[in-house]
């Protein structure tokens, strides 16, 4: 055997590197995945803080099982296809001609209403859930009023109005960019809500359309003038949660932000008092 043939199979070919390097690649995002597996099983949702958001998730993650299972038989038939019914050198014959079939054109038509209606049951029972409001049943009521370019929350009932009759109101002070020394980033409010308790939203607004976002929640609800939207959630978790306008609304859409703050009874309760004798939270 000559030394060019011997040195010829003992160097690694391109491909073979190749496929080396894209193996270790693979098993480097395969780790990276590993790392969060919460975070993997949320496929790309942020984690849920209230009740109806987890009924969201299960409707997100049960919808991509059925889109990659419905994935899994199309790419299964046509690998099938391709290998057991491909056409061959020298057979001239005409494929099998299935267009009269009359079952499977059926079942063609049947399978997709079935997947269909499946996904439309559960959008509409998750749906119905989520969009569920059970005023009287409801701990805390919050009118939230979006305005250019900021919020303001008012806690409404008896046991938030303070001595002088007024609710407990929490406004944003958005800073315009033209002003003195101004940023535009101003000071985002802060709503203060209690966990495990049930938390009614009157959405308004006295200008234009908004809409009220808090990530976290797995949810939004457009805010339109001359129009009161509502919604009620229940937070599982405490925590401090970032909120936005998701509606463009002019030059300082992007000013619009807050924050949610869920807060254990107690603490929430302290929130409360001290609003209500003009003490600082």
């Amino acid at each position: 055997m000559s030394p060019t043939r011997s040195t010829e199979r003992r160097t690694p070919s391109r491909g073979r590197r190749a496929l080396t390097r894209a193996s270790a690649l693979a098993l480097l995002a395969l780790s990276a995945t590993a790392c969060d597996a919460e975070e993997a099983k949320r496929i790309g949702f942020p984690e849920p803080a209230t009740e109806q958001a987890k009924r969201m998730l299960t409707l997100w993650q049960g919808s991509w099982i059925a889109a990659l299972i419905v994935g899994g038989v199309v790419w299964g038939l046509i690998i099938w296809a391709v290998l057991f019914h491909r056409k061959r050198k020298g057979d001239e014959s005409l494929p099998l001609q299935v267009r009269y079939n009359l079952p499977l054109e059926m079942l063609y038509t049947a399978v997709p209403f079935i997947i269909i209606g499946v996904l439309f049951f559960y959008t509409a029972r998750d749906e119905t859930y989520v969009e569920k409001r059970v005023n009287e049943k409801a701990d805390v009521t919050v009118d939230v009023i979006a305005y250019q370019w900021s919020w303001q929350f008012d806690y409404l009932g008896d046991q938030f109005k303070k001595a002088d009759g007024k609710p407990i109101s929490i406004v944003g002070t958005p800073t315009e960019p033209d002003a003195p020394g101004g940023t535009g980033n101003g000071e985002k409010p802060v709503l203060v809500i209690p966990v495990g308790k049930v938390v009614h939203f009157n959405l308004k607004s006295n200008n234009v359309i908004h809409s009220f976002w808090v990530p976290a929640f797995l949810y939004k609800k457009d805010v339109m003038p001359g129009y009161v939207n509502q919604f009620e959630v229940k937070p599982t978790k405490v925590g401090l949660y970032e909120g936005r306008c998701a509606e463009l609304c002019g030059e300082s859409h992007a000013r619009m932000l807050f924050q949610v703050k869920v807060v254990p009874q107690a603490e929430f309760d302290q929130f409360v008092n001290a609003n209500k004798t003009g003490g600082v939270q």
